[in-house]
């Protein structure tokens, strides 16, 4: 695999210090809470609260961090590290069926909406805490027995007071791939799942198996779902994807006969070749289809193709 090129993908530039090292200091999230120089990010379901900027003319939105002091009862608690001053940074996690927890100046946006028009510090943030805040809502008993965990580590581990088993936040490796032509440079092949409308279209994705390496994830994924045999892998870059639990790992790879492709019909409804014009087009907003949004790792692939990175 080729060493990538260009910028990482929108959710993985370089955030604050996670300081794991601090994690088991007892009573650290207590203390934390208490510390007026604390920043803490708010989360409600998968939304964050934005700031109202005050340039109308400003590019990017701004996650709002509140202090301890202004949260609400009720909330998961987790350290997420150290902004590059040395405060610390506390995630506050509220299930989404729960009310707004606070007020939201610029209002409440998803990482899927929002993501890639953050700065790449607050996209990084955002992506931890609610990677980490999912699992602290959704995983709170232990799956070995069924006993009500303890929340250790500063928000990174459960502990099961019955079998005493520990658990920690689980990521899944999933891969996603870009296809290249093997005889037009121009030319990239996506494919539109089922679910979506038909004119909606991406890169082919799915998790690695068992026992089973990123490469060979890469090319039995694509000729399930789009029926090509495929060489020439290089890596791309990858990102935290918390929906539910993602690592995605990108690549490019070549087809080795084009005229092979064919979607399986079933998790992909159609596949197409695009030339690059037609891509350049989509990526501006003016095309027949729609692509990815620019928080998914599947955005910097297709363009990072069209801008010529091979």
């Amino acid at each position: 695999m080729t060493t990538p090129d260009g910028p990482p993908p929108a959710l993985a530039g370089s955030g604050i210090d996670r300081a794991a090292e601090e994690r088991a200091a007892e009573g650290l999230l207590d203390g934390l809470r208490t510390d007026a120089e604390a920043r803490v990010l708010v989360l409600h379901g998968d939304a964050a609260p934005l700031t109202r900027a005050d340039d109308a003319e400003a590019q990017h939105p701004s996650l709002r961090f509140v202090s301890p002091t202004e949260v609400p009862e009720g909330a998961q608690w987790a350290f997420l590290g150290r902004d590059p001053a040395g405060a610390p940074v506390l995630a506050a996690v509220f299930s989404h069926e729960a009310d707004a927890p606070l007020e939201a100046p610029g209002g409440w946006g998803s990482l899927r909406r929002i993501g890639g028009d953050l700065s790449g510090g607050e996209a990084s943030t955002f992506v931890e805490a609610l990677s980490l805040g999912r699992w602290l809502l959704d995983a709170p008993y232990c799956p070995a027995c069924g006993t009500l965990t303890e929340v250790r580590n500063a928000g990174w581990s459960r502990h099961c007071p019955h079998c005493g088993r520990e658990h920690f936040p689980r990521t899944d490796p999933a891969v996603i791939v870009a296809i290249t032509s093997a005889t037009d440079p121009d030319a990239l092949l996506l494919g539109s799942n089922a679910l979506w409308g038909a004119e909606r279209f991406s890169c082919f994705a799915g998790f690695a198996e068992a026992g089973e390496s990123l490469e060979s994830a890469v090319v039995r994924e694509v000729r399930e779902e789009a029926g090509v045999t495929v060489g020439d892998l290089r890596y791309r870059g990858s990102q935290g994807w918390p929906y539910p639990r993602s690592l995605m790992v990108g690549f490019l790879a070549t087809a080795v006969d084009d005229a092979a492709a064919e979607a399986d019909g079933e998790e992909i409804a159609a596949v197409r070749w695009f030339t690059r014009d037609e891509v350049g087009a989509s990526l501006a907003g003016e095309g027949e289809v729609l692509l990815p949004g620019r928080a998914s790792i599947a955005h910097r692939l297709i363009a990072g193709w069209h801008a010529g990175a091979a």
